[in-house]
């Protein structure tokens, strides 16, 4: 991990998006395949009850065929929503088939928040979009805090149980020196279409 700088990670928030954004149909297809099997091997997936997950945008690796998984063992599936009073936090609502969405500011679906949501700290297995990581567990997210700010807690249990926090990517977006902020919570690991790290 290199020092931080903001010209730095820009610069490679730049690079990454648009090299998954390269992506063709069939590539990002069959890295969703691949990425739901990664994930079900791993061993931390067969005791969480309660996983989040989220809806892939900007050419972020797709989880809908680990999410019907998901569904078809009887786990619980909860997407993100923006906290409506608590600024750039998020809260969780339970996602299933007939859930009903709508866009939220960034324009990314989410559930209508007048359903039923629980806590961070209440999570099982959290699945965190990321632009790029490295092999250590290291994530650079899009910038705007949201995770880092809701699982900050997470630093701070001493120990006491909660959330396993593993970031999801394509392989492609994996860097050899990410620049890390002192704010980026750091992850129990990551799982990619072709590998996991530190799991």
């Amino acid at each position: 991990m290199t020092t931080v700088t903001p010209e730095a990670r820009t610069q490679l928030r730049r690079q990454m998006r648009r090299a998954r954004r390269a992506l063709s149909p069939l590539q990002q297809k069959k890295a969703a395949q691949a990425l739901a099997t990664n994930i079900r091997r791993a061993r931390l997936f067969a005791s969480a009850k309660r996983i989040a997950v989220y809806i892939a945008s900007d050419g972020e690796i797709a989880l809908q065929p680990f999410i019907e998984l998901c569904w078809s063992l009887g786990k619980q599936v909860y997407l993100p929503v923006l906290h409506p009073v608590r600024h750039n936090r998020l809260w969780f609502t339970q996602y299933q088939p007939d859930t009903k969405m709508s866009l939220n500011k960034y324009r990314i679906p989410e559930p209508h928040f007048k359903r039923s949501h629980i806590t961070a700290s209440a999570l099982d297995l959290v699945l965190l979009p990321l632009v790029a990581f490295d092999k250590e567990g290291g994530r650079m997210g899009m910038g705007g805090g949201y995770y880092d700010r809701t699982f900050a807690f997470t630093q701070s249990r001493h120990g006491l149980k909660g959330p396993k926090l593993i970031g999801v990517a394509h392989e492609l977006q994996k860097s050899e020196t990410l620049p890390i902020a002192p704010w980026d919570v750091p992850l129990n690991g990551v799982i990619t279409d072709k590998a996991r790290y530190k799991i």
